[in-house]
């Protein structure tokens, strides 16, 4: 029996600094039905699939572009990678910009809702995006990738 790769993917956390010097981070809350009344370790980096042979910074650029509707042009940090409880490889990075929220829109996927209904939905992969302080953003991501929080802001020598 042949083990299957678990599916990776690449994100891209963006970050801004504020009036006084701190940073915030941009996260992504994940639509959908299932998602809709989670919060605390429901939201995650915009990230998604990697093509095969796809770069991962291309691929990183790609989701962000994809799940917020802005483009990432500027130099990427490696945040590495990390293991969700799923199994799945999530590759990060982070670039420091800035975009209002209220200007994000995401792609969507068909959804077939309720499940096993035969009836499908037009569901975005995202929601919504808030920008966070370090604390707040650990607090609500999914567990795991909190870990790139950290690792942002020691890049930044804050950590």
């Amino acid at each position: 029996m042949a083990l299957r790769t678990p599916p990776a993917s690449a994100g891209i956390l963006l970050y801004r600094r504020t009036g006084d010097g701190a940073v915030e981070v941009l996260i992504a809350h994940p639509g959908g039905p299932f998602w809709a009344h989670r919060n605390e370790g429901a939201w995650s980096i915009p990230k998604g699939l990697i093509d095969d042979g796809e770069d991962l910074e291309v691929a990183a650029r790609r989701e962000f572009a994809e799940e917020t509707g802005t483009e990432v042009t500027g130099p990427l940090i490696a945040l590495g990678a990390l293991t969700l409880r799923s199994h799945k490889l999530v590759h990060g990075f982070a670039a420091e910009g800035d975009l209002d929220p209220e200007t994000v829109v995401s792609n969507t996927f068909p959804l077939e809702w309720p499940p096993k209904s035969g009836r499908f939905v037009d569901t975005p992969e995202i929601d919504r995006v808030a920008w966070c302080g370090p604390d707040d953003a650990k607090r609500l991501l999914n567990p795991a990738q909190g870990a790139f929080v950290d690792r942002l802001l020691e890049a930044l020598g804050r950590g």
